[in-house]
């Protein structure tokens, strides 16, 4: 049996195989009975985050107003249709993630990246706090070119200001160098992850959430920057 490193993504000729079926769902959210599953009103846009354990990250973004829903997944390793174990392992190369569908009319992709950065340490490399392993990564897939330019420049801006907040701190010279390491990159594919762990703290008022930010701010204003052409 391989034995996964949980600091390392395996290669695709390393990672697990997967399976061609998909995991049976319900396909409607436990809350507000809205489809998970696409297509989704054209009027929505979608974006993917990772920020560690996927249960309290998904509650983040149903409680907010112009999310239009939500689910939580696997994505960016190799291994298609990977089960919970699998991901655990860490031999599929995914990160756990949530879907969010939302109405850009009622909610921005800036008001999220916001939540996303100022809601979980970005610079704790394949873990969040206590949890570690290659799933637990910090992650944004964005599926149009104005997300991912949002997403690259509110990258760099968090960047600065989690630098010069360990400064005023006081901090080491280490913790004032550490780097933001969220991957930003146009979605890859997007597979659900079991019925149970979809909208899990909705179902289990008292389980599990290791959400627990930085304590740094993302500046309103973003840096400006070359925005980039990417594939979809």
């Amino acid at each position: 049996m391989t034995v996964y490193s949980k600091q390392s993504i395996p290669s695709i000729e390393e990672a697990l195989p997967g399976r061609k079926e998909p995991v049976s769902l319900s396909g409607r959210h436990f809350v507000h009975s809205r489809p998970i599953l696409a297509p989704f009103p054209d009027n929505c846009e979608v974006i993917y985050f990772g920020m560690g354990c996927f249960w309290g990250a998904e509650r983040l973004f149903w409680k907010s107003s112009g999310v239009w829903t939500t689910a939580v997944g696997y994505s960016g390793g190799h291994t298609p249709n990977p089960s919970y174990e699998e991901v655990c392992s860490g031999g599929t190369g995914h990160a756990e993630v949530v879907l969010v569908v939302f109405d850009p009319a009622l909610i921005s992709a800036q008001t999220l990246l916001k939540l996303f950065w100022e809601s979980h340490d970005p610079t704790q490399g394949m873990r969040q706090g206590n949890d570690i392993g290659t799933q637990y990564r910090s992650v944004i897939y964005t599926t149009t070119d104005e997300q991912y330019y949002l997403a690259e420049a509110a990258k760099v801006a968090f960047q600065v200001a989690f630098q010069s907040a360990m400064i005023r701190a006081g901090k080491g010279v280490d913790t004032v160098n550490s780097a933001v390491t969220t991957e930003v990159r146009s979605a890859p594919d997007f597979y659900y992850a079991e019925e149970y762990h979809q909208q899990y703290l909705a179902k289990h008022v008292n389980g599990y959430c290791g959400l627990g930010g930085a304590g740094v701010c993302l500046p309103t204003e973003l840096p400006v920057s070359d925005r980039v052409k990417v594939s979809y």
